[in-house]
């Protein structure tokens, strides 16, 4: 724990990671249709927002050492901007996911899993590619 964040809430037994992905999604939902946003937020659209907000993350670090990158969090005012673009850039990401209808923690499993076998872990036989066919 961040002594300059404070504790983090601790989700519900009753509510998996799952649960709490789909309920942001659906407040982000509720919140776009409260103020006439749906017909804003095509693909591209919510594609270039969460670019430039990613870009806004980037900013934060621009011109800091790796080391002054790594104590960003002890400063409450640059703590304050790294969570606030992180939690821009995760809206838009499943606002986008929400229009596409993608599954973001399926898309991610699938993804590291084929990362695991491009990269597998020095040492261990990759797998032949022919043998299941």
């Amino acid at each position: 724990m961040n002594e300059t964040q404070g504790p983090r809430p601790e989700p519900r037994p009753e509510q998996c990671p799952d649960e709490r992905l789909d309920r942001l999604q659906r407040r982000l939902a509720e919140f776009a249709a409260a103020r006439g946003w749906e017909p804003y937020h095509t693909p591209k659209n919510l594609a270039v927002a969460l670019s430039v907000e990613a870009a806004e993350l980037v900013e934060i670090f621009q011109w800091l050492t790796p080391e002054q990158s790594a104590k960003v969090m002890e400063k409450p005012e640059t703590a304050h901007r790294v969570a606030d673009e992180v939690a821009d850039v995760l809206a838009y990401l499943l606002q986008f996911c929400e229009v596409l209808g993608v599954d973001v923690l399926d898309a991610l499993a699938a993804k590291i899993e084929r990362n695991e076998l491009r990269f597998p872990v020095a040492g261990t036989p990759t797998p032949n590619r022919h043998s299941s066919e």
